[in-house]
């Protein structure tokens, strides 16, 4: 899979490096995505998914299950 947090889809977005002397070029600004095992106690098993960090204080604040609930009713994950 691409760069792209499998729980909130955040992806890359473009802008600009602008220099000392003001030259603009075009960039492109990467989520910051780590790879990590979850256990869910619901289903009984692990998944691996590559979540944002932002998606990782989500998950410490609300959990797993609520997470990847909330993916599905927003079509994120199917």
């Amino acid at each position: 899979m691409a760069r792209v947090c499998q729980l909130t889809g955040k992806k890359a977005m473009g802008g600009n490096s602008v220099s000392h002397s003001n030259i603009k070029t075009k960039r492109k600004f990467n989520p910051n995505l780590q790879i990590k095992k979850f256990y869910i106690v619901e289903e009984d098993r692990w998944v691996t998914l590559k979540v944002s960090t932002s998606a990782l204080r989500t998950i410490n604040k609300k959990g797993i299950a609520a997470c990847i609930k909330d993916a599905k009713e927003a079509g994120i994950i199917k």
